[in-house]
């Protein structure tokens, strides 16, 4: 009998993007928001986390969140957290079953997955967290749990759209510095960004061959939250797991 190594046995990463609709949160969070950290009634935010849970068929404490700050802190997760997961913006894991969610409001979900290695990642990506290479280093927490670049497959998720996302010269100077294909004209001829696709041209460099987006624009589709386009408002989610 020959010898052979012993591999993982196959998975199959999830990935799922919530929108405001059919939840418990009251104007202005109506109705399906999951960010407990933006004025919503505490009870609401549960009970809406609770049907994601129900849904996605996991017991609630296998959702893991993060405290989100625009960096590009990863923390790497085996098991429930009973709070978020302070000062991070990048989750990752090879452990089925626990859910990794990132929560937006104009800035981008990344979530990714190498599912021969059974390693994902759930990222937040806005202008900060593109400019302070949030997605690189979530790439390298990724490898040094087994994945390989050219095996991952990235979902960028709903964000503000390059049309709609006005920021000053010198502002999107400094991102393009890192990701020139995020410097973009806005619809009214002003200088802006498109932030998923410089993300898409940084995981490209990195060898990323499989990149797929949610071509929706927040501020656009009033079925997502949007800070920039109401001010105090709720917050979806991507979620990624290994199922």
């Amino acid at each position: 009998m020959s010898s052979t190594t012993a591999a993982r046995p196959a998975v199959r990463p999830r990935r799922v993007v919530t929108d405001r609709r059919g939840g418990r949160s009251r104007p202005p969070y109506d109705s399906f928001n999951l960010g407990a950290h933006v004025g919503d009634d505490p009870d609401d935010v549960a009970a809406n986390r609770a049907r994601v849970a129900r849904e996605l068929g996991v017991p609630g404490d296998r959702l893991v969140w993060m405290a989100q700050v625009h960096g590009a802190g990863v923390a790497v997760v085996d098991g429930p957290r009973p709070e978020p997961v302070p000062s991070t913006d990048a989750l990752v894991t090879r452990t089925t079953g626990l859910v990794l969610g990132v929560l937006a409001a104009d800035c981008v979900p990344v979530l990714l997955a190498d599912p021969v290695a059974g390693v994902v990642a759930a990222v937040h990506a806005g202008r900060e967290g593109l400019r302070l290479g949030v997605v690189p280093a979530a790439v390298e927490a990724m490898r040094g749990l087994g994945a390989r670049p050219e095996r991952l497959s990235a979902l960028l998720g709903p964000a503000v759209c390059g049309a709609c996302y006005e920021v000053p010269a010198a502002m999107r100077a400094e991102v393009a510095a890192v990701a020139p294909d995020g410097a973009v004209r806005t619809r009214r001829g002003t200088p802006g960004l498109d932030l998923r696709a410089g993300l898409d041209g940084v995981l490209r460099g990195l060898g990323v061959a499989e990149v797929v987006h949610d071509p929706r624009c927040t501020v656009e589709d009033r079925r997502l939250f949007s800070h920039r386009r109401d001010g105090v408002t709720g917050r979806q989610a991507g979620l990624v797991w290994l199922g």
